[in-house]
């Protein structure tokens, strides 16, 4: 038998019973099949109360006298006092009450205990006892307006029982209530313990969010403020550094006089780390506009192929010193053009152009290629089932393979992150400042665009960009 629904009882109460409640732990149609059964095999009916005084469930078959007599003013008004008085009965242990009725009937009333405590009680009747035989006084006098005759006809039709016989009814239905009111309460505490430990576990997990919250909050925080800083930074540096850059181009041409040959190498090598170091603040800007979505784009009609005619011709001098084949691959008839910033595009390309250079030991090659291809939209593209009904669109596919040191598969997923770098230790091999990579993936996004890697066996890396030819963001 299931517990009563809608049962909220503390875990505390409920492992000492003091506020456990019959309502709590029977359910009631399936109490009223009970009860039903007992009153079917001994013909007496039975109602059931709570501590309270609720009923919670009868099986009550209306006697043929008590009809007869509920259609009397008199009969009436001695069965509603006689009921009144039953329903106010309770037994507070476990001795049983038989109460008198008028008509010479009796109710018989067991108090259910649980653990000690009173849960609710029984009530059996009304019923004949055995030893009855003619029409009470005590039924003439309260009916003073019923006909004797058909009292003494209707009475004797109302069950009878001897009074040990009762008793026992009585405790067998109490022994069978007990059994269910343990199940119950079982039952009611291991549902109670069950919501508890889900509460406790959604407690715990709002405060996890609660705390993950704060602390997302304070890295963006600590991110704006990171960008904010960067910007300002690089912003201000920039203006001493170009001064610089510009007195040492004039030192080495002569403006200021002639100088010797170890004075001009020096301004030259002022003048070079002054570039590199503009360089460096210029990705900087770049990127804190890039993360901060202020970076605006001149969009024009950009002929591909001649952007990567360009990259090549500006990287040429470094290619040839480092002993680096550089050459570009690209469809004769050309290439449709795409909408978008040609400075930024081919910032894009020179920084994975550079790269590649840089990575490929002498010998090595770079090439820079170009096609028209096609692309599935929403970043679906490694899913089979949702690129055959995805929706496509055109794209520029340039490619930049080289033949370097490769790019390990772990570090792959890595390398788009702002200032990482493979090798990060202190002695490592190759400069740089991990932001090149970075700045080609949010130049991309601001293209409606994506750039990717992939492996080209046994060494060497091959980047993907991609850019749409029918969108105007």
């Amino acid at each position: 038998m299931k517990p009563q629904e809608g049962a909220n009882l503390d875990i505390d109460d409920l492992t000492t019973t003091k506020n456990v409640r019959l309502e709590d732990l029977i359910d009631r149609e399936s109490l009223k099949e009970v009860i039903t059964s007992f009153v079917t095999l001994f013909g007496i009916s039975v109602r059931v109360y709570s501590a309270d005084g609720e009923k919670l469930a009868d099986a009550v078959e209306q006697q043929d006298i008590c009809k007869y007599l509920n259609e009397l003013p008199d009969g009436r008004s001695a069965c509603a006092a006689t009921v009144a008085t039953v329903k106010r009965t309770s037994p507070e242990t476990m001795e049983d009450i038989v109460h008198p009725c008028f008509t010479g009937a009796r109710y018989h009333i067991a108090a259910l205990m649980y653990d000690g405590r009173r849960v609710g009680r029984i009530v059996l009747g009304p019923y004949l006892p055995a030893e009855v035989k003619e029409v009470p006084g005590s039924l003439m006098t309260a009916a003073r307006d019923a006909q004797p005759d058909q009292l003494r006809q209707l009475l004797p039709r109302m069950p009878r029982a001897r009074a040990e016989t009762v008793h026992n009814v009585a405790e067998h239905m109490r022994g069978v209530l007990d059994l269910i009111l343990f199940s119950g309460h079982k039952a009611l505490l291991t549902s109670q313990m069950h919501l508890a430990s889900v509460r406790e576990s959604y407690r715990e997990l709002q405060d996890k969010n609660h705390r993950l919250q704060d602390a997302y909050d304070k890295l963006r925080e600590l991110d704006r403020l990171k960008s904010n800083f960067i910007a300002t930074i690089s912003h201000e540096l920039r203006t001493p550094l170009t001064s610089i850059i510009g007195y040492s181009e004039m030192l080495g041409e002569g403006i200021a006089g002639s100088l010797t040959s170890d004075q001009l190498e020096f301004v030259n090598t002022i003048r070079e780390k002054g570039e590199q170091l503009l360089t460096l603040i210029m990705s900087l800007l770049d990127l804190s506009k890039l993360e901060s979505g202020s970076l605006a784009l001149v969009k024009t009609d950009v002929d591909v192929c001649k952007t990567l005619d360009d990259v090549v011709s500006l990287l040429k001098p470094n290619a040839t010193k480092a002993d680096v084949q550089l050459a570009v691959d690209a469809p004769a008839e050309g290439l449709p053009t795409v909408r978008g910033d040609a400075n930024r595009i081919r910032q894009a390309v020179l920084n994975l152009a550079e790269n590649a250079v840089k990575f490929t030991p002498a010998g090595g090659s770079v090439t820079l290629s170009a096609k028209v291809g096609r692309q599935v939209m929403d970043e679906a593209e490694d899913d089979i089932g949702f690129a055959l009904i995805a929706p496509a669109r055109s794209v520029i596919e340039i490619r930049v393979a080289d033949t370097g040191i490769g790019i390990p598969e772990h570090e792959r997923e890595k390398i788009f992150d702002p200032f990482y770098q493979v090798d990060s230790s202190s002695t490592r091999e190759y400069g740089g400042t991990g932001l090149g990579l970075s700045i080609v993936q949010r130049l991309m996004q601001a293209h409606d665009g994506k750039v990717s890697v992939e492996p080209n066996h046994p060494k060497g890396s091959v980047f993907i960009l991609k850019i749409p030819i029918d969108v105007d963001p």
